[in-house]
């Protein structure tokens, strides 16, 4: 059986006005992963989502592997969800960045506050309650993740492959093949770190989750290499 390899970005720029860069440590993060991937993966194609980290985390990774990497192909089905809207549909204040940074700096660990923020939006966006307040609606992010899986491994016709993409679209590819419910999805996109790597095994119409959320290329490099946001 061929293989997928789902791979989420590097620790992208939190806090930063441009929040769709990498951060110094996620292009750590990803060369650390082209030298793990070296020697062991030899893929036919790679794909990414078209935003900015998912092209630098291939950059990235191309670094540590070197230049025999095919070229990164862009899908825009494998983009992540648009988080800044979860987020200010729960938090409207929030559309003011001032405001935002003013709210979070008020706990200790403003990270963790804004996480659980986070978790709270997303709830309200996959319950399905105000799907007319979003330009995507769950069911509509799903549906478009899968399709592009679905297109990929037409393509792909057999042969190993990387995609660079975002916890998002991992999380919803494993709640497909493993009959997941949304809460449960939920969850595991919580835990996805970055520079991560799920496999999806792939024959025919058969495709199963070999692996998820392998960062054992980071533990054994530098544990401090591993984030979650």
């Amino acid at each position: 059986m061929a293989t997928i390899y789902l791979i989420r970005h590097g620790q992208a720029s939190f806090g930063q006005e441009n929040y769709d860069q990498l951060s110094t440590k996620g292009w750590e993060q990803g060369r650390a992963l082209g030298r793990w991937l070296k020697g062991k993966v030899t893929p036919n194609a790679v794909f990414g989502g078209n935003m900015e980290r998912h092209r630098e985390t291939v950059e990235a990774i191309t670094g540590g592997y070197g230049d025999e990497l095919p070229d990164m192909q862009a899908v825009e089905g494998f983009n992540e969800f648009d988080h800044t809207q979860v987020v200010e549909r729960f938090r409207p204040e929030w559309a003011d960045r001032a405001i935002m940074a003013r709210d979070l700096a008020a706990f200790p660990k403003p990270a963790s506050a804004f996480q659980q923020i986070f978790e709270q939006a997303m709830g309200r966006w996959v319950g399905g309650e105000h799907d007319d307040e979003y330009a995507e609606t769950w069911p509509a992010f799903r549906a478009r993740v899968i399709t592009a899986l679905d297109e990929l491994i037409e393509y792909a016709d057999g042969g190993d492959v990387l995609v660079s993409t975002s916890g998002g679209p991992i999380a919803v590819i494993a709640q497909h093949l493993l009959q997941l419910s949304d809460r449960k999805t939920l969850d595991m996109n919580s835990v996805i770190a970055n520079s991560s790597v799920s496999r999806v095994l792939y024959s025919g119409s058969r495709r199963s989750l070999a692996v998820f959320n392998n960062y054992s290329h980071l533990e054994a490099e530098d544990p401090s290499l591993v984030t979650f946001r």
